[in-house]
């Protein structure tokens, strides 16, 4: 399978985060591209069958190898990137510990986000908090466009707690209510979780 363009504009990206003085850049696995609409493969919860001729094995080699090839340009430009459990290859966090602990270094990090792990969520995320380097708190205030999840942020910032995460946690509103009055309580709604 031939990566370049994909590689091509992560490193791209790359420079763009520099130029801009972000530290910390989001990096998924990729998927399939099976599953045409998007909306089909949120009913499948975030499930494709892969390309025909090729194996989960595969795409893992791949993704290794185009994020190694991506490494040298985020060591010299200063920026983290940070591996998204999402859809794909890091839907599980056996997937994304696969990826992470294939690559040693300290250019490649994980994201965390709290609301891509649809089924069993909090024991997944103990798995994976020992290991972020940021993380994205999802809230649902107005339901969710494709799925909503009613998350304990009490419970998950313990889980941080007990993983000794220091770093940042940004908000990634998802929900159907204005933006004006659903961001802004769910930014109350983890302050007071964060307690």
């Amino acid at each position: 399978m031939n990566c370049k363009k994909n590689i091509d504009h992560t490193i791209h990206c790359i420079e763009l985060a520099y130029k801009m003085g972000i530290p910390c850049m989001r990096l998924n696995s990729g998927r399939w591209g099976t599953t045409k609409s998007f909306d089909d493969l949120m009913k499948n919860r975030g499930v494709e069958a892969p390309i025909p001729g090729y194996t989960e094995d595969d795409a893992f080699k791949w993704c290794i190898d185009g994020i190694q090839k991506c490494l040298a340009k985020a060591e010299e430009c200063g920026i983290l990137l940070a591996l998204e459990n999402h859809w794909g290859l890091t839907s599980t966090p056996e997937g994304l510990l696969r990826i992470k602990n294939a690559i040693p270094s300290p250019w490649l990090g994980v994201l965390l986000d709290t609301g891509n792990f649809l089924e069993n969520p909090y024991e997944k995320l103990e798995k994976v908090a020992p290991y972020a380097s940021f993380v994205q708190a999802k809230t649902y205030n107005g339901g969710g466009e494709w799925y909503s999840l009613d998350l304990d942020y009490k419970r998950i910032f313990d889980i941080l707690r007990k993983a000794s995460y220091k770093g940042y946690v940004s908000l990634e509103f998802e929900g159907k209510e204005k933006a004006e009055t659903g961001v802004r309580k769910s930014i109350e709604m983890l302050r007071e979780a964060m307690k």
